[in-house]
């Protein structure tokens, strides 16, 4: 086999052997305490957000026009009206249609 295959399959399993292991001593490590201190229940809470965040914004920059007016009027629709966030993600498609077939 070609070494630079080799070094590369050696890459994939230690990023996976890292990857698990980060997962399971994070949950070792909080199965383990009594009680949560905090700060440290304040940085859990704040994960979705953080994981949202890098899932949005490089659609949000490098998406495209279209995707990025949706993203405005999905924004705009939530606030204004209190929707739920299916509701809102589907606005945004639905934007986004439109403007893809008004485009053509």
């Amino acid at each position: 086999m070609d070494p630079q295959h080799l070094n590369l399959i050696y890459l994939i399993i230690a990023a996976a052997v890292a990857t698990f292991l980060t997962r399971v001593g994070g949950y070792i490590l909080i199965t383990q305490m009594k009680e949560i201190p905090p700060r440290l229940e304040a940085a859990l809470n704040a994960v979705p957000a953080a994981v949202l965040t890098t899932l949005v914004a490089p659609a949000f920059v490098y998406g495209g026009l279209d995707v990025t007016i949706a993203m405005f009027v999905a924004f705009a629709i939530a606030l204004g009206l209190n929707l739920s966030t299916l509701r809102m993600l589907v606005i945004g498609w639905v934007v986004v249609m439109v403007i893809r077939h008004l485009a053509m």
